[in-house]
Parts: C-alpha cells; sequence; structure tokens
C-alpha cells in the first residue's frame, strides 16, 4: 500500500468534523479513540477502510469541505455544548456538524467562521500566525488621541502587553481597531485598562473575509478565493 494512501490518525479525526487536531491527540492520549477494536497511539496512521471511533461514536472522514461565514448576533454562544440553550451550532442548525473557529464573547457580534474541518482552526485563528481581525467598536467616552495613541502602542492586559495595533476614530465614541492576536476578551480588557468600558463590539473582517452585507442571524458559505485563502494559512 502507498504512503500516500495513510492519513496520520489525528487529521482523521479532525477531517471527520469531530473536533480539532490539538484536541484530537488529546482524545487519543486518554484513551478515547478506538482503531479496529484496539486503542490508539499518538501518531497513529489510518488507512482506507479502518474502523475508527471515539467514545463509541463512528467517525468517517469529512469529504466535503464547508466553510461558513456567520453574523452572530449578541446573546448566542460561540460553543458546541448542548447544555448551552443559545449555542452557535444549534441556532445555525446546518445539515452537517459545524464548530466555530475561534470565539466571540456573548455579548459581541460580527463575523464568526465555522467549519467540518478541524485543520483549519488552528491556522485560522491562533495568535501566533499574525492573522489580521477588524472590529468596529463603541465605547461609553469621547474617543481621544491619548487613548489612540496608547491602544495602538500596546496595553498590559494578562500578564503581558498587547502587541502594536491599527486603530482609527470613526465617530465620537466609536473607532476601528485591527488585531493581530486572540487574548480573551482582548479589546475589551484593553478598553478598560484605559478607563473605557466597551457598550458594543462587532467583528467585520478576519484575514481576507469580511462580513459585508450579512444580516445578524445570517450565514453564507465561503467563495472558493475565501477558501483557498483559509486553505493556504491552515495548520500543516
Amino acid at each position: 500500500m502507498n504512503e500516500n494512501d495513510t492519513v496520520r490518525l489525528n487529521k482523521f479525526i479532525a477531517d471527520s468534523g469531530f473536533c480539532s487536531r490539538r484536541e484530537a491527540d488529546r482524545l487519543i492520549d486518554e484513551g478515547r479513540v478506538i482503531v479496529d477494536g484496539l486503542k490508539a497511539d499518538l501518531g497513529d496512521k489510518i488507512r482506507p477502510g479502518q474502523d475508527v471511533n471515539v467514545d463509541g461514536i463512528p467517525l468517517e472522514r469529512e469529504e466535503e469541505s464547508v466553510l461558513l461565514i456567520f453574523n452572530k448576533p449578541a446573546g448566542i454562544v460561540c460553543t458546541t455544548d448542548d447544555c448551552e440553550e443559545n449555542n452557535v451550532v444549534r441556532f445555525i442548525d446546518y445539515p452537517k456538524r459545524i464548530y466555530p473557529i475561534g470565539r466571540l464573547d456573548k455579548y459581541s457580534e460580527g463575523l464568526l467562521l465555522l467549519t467540518n474541518r478541524g485543520d483549519l482552526v488552528n491556522g485560522i485563528m491562533r495568535s501566533r500566525y499574525g492573522h489580521e481581525k477588524e472590529y468596529i467598536v463603541t465605547v461609553d467616552r469621547p474617543v481621544t488621541e491619548i487613548f489612540l495613541r496608547n491602544m495602538s502602542s500596546g496595553v498590559p492586559i494578562l500578564g503581558t502587553t498587547t502587541k502594536p495595533c491599527r486603530i482609527g476614530k470613526i465617530a465620537r465614541n466609536r473607532f476601528d481597531i485591527v488585531i493581530t492576536q486572540g487574548m480573551n476578551r482582548q479589546i475589551r480588557r484593553m478598553c478598560e485598562y484605559l478607563g473605557y468600558r466597551v457598550t458594543s463590539l462587532k467583528r467585520i473582517r478576519v484575514m481576507n473575509i469580511v462580513l459585508g452585507d450579512l444580516r445578524p442571524g445570517e450565514y453564507r458559505k465561503a467563495s472558493g478565493d475565501e477558501m483557498e485563502e483559509v486553505l493556504r494559512h491552515k495548520a500543516e
């Protein structure tokens, strides 16, 4: 059998849409992945026709790549957890198993990507890859030049200092910001450090993918050019 006919187990699991490669490695390490009746090991390779299951759930490698651009409304939670009534997967109710790439916090809105390809997750949203993410932010006080200068040069949060970013005032209490990191509630924390409270936050772009005229709650499939760009940057 040709080596090209095999695929690493973590990639097989990710391509099935079950989870990301990193999560697949954890499941394998915990002994929850069974291949042809035997407990799998990290680094195993899968041949066509082999039986793979996780926690008793049989997996099949997903052939069709799905990438959705979704305008997340405020109040929807970026999780696949069925215990969360307002989880994004239940809201969209897509016919294939999908999960979000990265996060927007519950009270933020705008562009969220969802996929059935686990190998796309790390390549798009991990901060070390430096992909641009653009937001429109409204705050509770007038935006000043000092505020813009401090935000753009870096703000100390979560035990570190944020990377320099691009920012511009677009209204009295509103600004546009482009960041390349993905720290937890980063923009909100940056504003809070400088004495501002975010009243609305909307993501409008990730890399070359723009929200456009999608209304809240609507989604569309990625175009060929958008998918090509994402695949070019996916985690290897």
